[in-house]
């Protein structure tokens, strides 16, 4: 396996598509309503219950500026919400580089767009099993998949795309974005990469604590066995 070593990018990265997936909604309205108008080309792309906060803070400029990620990718959501951006052509936005060749072939070849922000934290897992007597499995349902994943591809494409993880950075960057006319630099996407890379960590750190204290035994007591 070749792995790609990039050596030309743009320090300024202009924001023109952004996915935005967030179970604390905290701040999320201004904070699209500011993107709107720091970025006038910026196009959202959402699910679910953040789809709809997106419609509400966008108003009368949803129609032409939210799409919703299952008429992009043309994949309906799994029951329950468990699959919703896990495809390939949201991820080929992540992390396709803007001066490759072949990565700019297949995004002509897929229909698909480049995404420059993804804004994006999960599921209370934390929260969920601080509760005295959560069950193992009310712990599993709120293991978030699609969430982590998009955070890692975007931090991990920070020579082009922003990872947004912390409410409390929203005032900075519309700030930023609103002085550039619409672009971030790379210091900003980097510093946006570490935070990103930490949240997921602490995250996943957070469950293996709570099931390290879980034996077999408790875990399979929450079940009935299906008869084979």
């Amino acid at each position: 396996m070749a792995f790609n070593i990039v050596r030309t990018i743009d320090n300024q990265v202009t924001i023109r598509r952004i996915l935005v997936s967030v179970f604390d909604k905290t701040g999320l309205a201004p904070f699209a309503q500011g993107l709107a108008e720091a970025c006038p080309e910026a196009v959202f792309y959402s699910t679910g219950g953040t789809y709809k906060a997106l419609a509400e803070a966008l108003g009368g400029q949803a129609a032409s500026r939210l799409v919703s990620v299952s008429d992009y990718t043309g994949q309906p959501e799994m029951q329950g919400g468990l699959v919703k951006t896990l495809d390939f052509k949201i991820y080929l936005g992540l992390l396709s580089e803007k001066y490759n060749e072949a990565h700019q072939a297949d995004l002509a070849r897929t229909n698909a767009s480049a995404i420059d922000m993804v804004v994006c934290n999960l599921y209370p897992f934390e929260k969920v099993t601080s509760v005295e007597g959560v069950s193992p499995e009310e712990a599993r349902s709120n293991i978030d998949i699609g969430g982590p994943c998009m955070i890692r591809a975007s931090a991990k494409n920070y020579i082009r795309t922003a990872s947004v993880t912390d409410a409390a950075d929203y005032p900075a960057l519309l700030e930023e974005l609103r002085a550039s006319g619409g672009s971030l630099s790379l210091a900003t996407r980097f510093r946006l990469m570490q935070k990103a890379f930490a949240h997921t960590a602490a995250y996943d750190a957070a469950i293996a604590r709570f099931y390290a204290g879980v034996s077999p035994e408790r875990a399979a007591g929450v079940y009935t066995f299906a008869e084979s």
